[in-house]
């Protein structure tokens, strides 16, 4: 998979990518992430990437013309299965999107600043628009690296025991259920009998129901969301 992403602010980038399992997905070729900075296509001798927005709002607006030129460089070398825009008014990103994302092979990932962007390019270049929640950024970065993140730790390969993937949070439209480790008891806080009985069986059960209840509790939603 290649993942392009179009920022005005690389630098923010360079942390969240470049470590923990998206590096070494990276490392071993499971994912190509290049970063643009779209400052180098920006016009005149400044590179300037934004202006003021008509009507006389406050804030400045990124151009339609850096964007495009790089969406055309980009899309001459290979074909994009996905082009999509980091937006607080966009598709709320899930881990059903992160699956279905995860399967395509060359996307690429614009991300907003300022004000936003010329709305001609959400009408005219963008396929798919995300929010990563219901509050405003001051760009789109840290959402492009969350989206990156948990596309990437679902590929074949990119962690080392996939059954820990599957077992994540979302993945069954449900929470997880706890987890615990040594000792099996640490200041009279004891581990949950079942999960050192051995039964396999038995805990698996138990897990399924800490899902449901937790869930429940929770995040009443996500039932809610699948109820027909």
């Amino acid at each position: 998979m290649r993942i392009d992403i179009i920022t005005v602010l690389p630098e923010i980038l360079n942390g969240p990518l470049h470590h923990s399992i998206v590096k070494k997905a990276v490392d071993k070729k499971i994912v190509e992430i290049h970063i643009h900075d779209l400052r180098n296509y920006g016009l005149g001798k400044h590179k300037q990437v934004d202006d003021y927005p008509y009507g006389g709002e406050a804030g400045m607006v990124i151009m339609i013309e850096p964007v495009f030129n790089l969406i055309t460089k980009l899309k001459s070398e290979r074909n994009y299965d996905l082009l999509l825009y980091t937006s607080p008014d966009g598709t709320p990103w899930d881990q059903k999107e992160a699956n279905r994302i995860s399967t395509l092979e060359n996307i690429i990932i614009l991300c907003g600043h300022y004000k936003g962007i010329d709305h001609r390019i959400r009408e005219h270049l963008i396929d798919k628009e995300y929010s990563i929640g219901d509050f405003v950024l001051s760009g789109g970065e840290l959402a492009a690296a969350m989206i990156c993140d948990s596309i990437v730790r679902i590929l074949p390969g990119a962690i080392g025991n996939m059954e820990s993937a599957l077992s994540d949070s979302f993945q069954d439209g449900l929470l997880a259920p706890p987890v615990y480790t040594r000792p099996a008891e640490f200041n009279k806080w004891k581990v949950p009998e079942i999960l050192l009985s051995g039964d396999f069986g038995k805990i698996s059960k138990w897990k399924e129901t800490q899902s449901l209840t937790r869930t429940q509790k929770l995040r009443p939603d996500l039932i809610e969301k699948d109820e027909p």
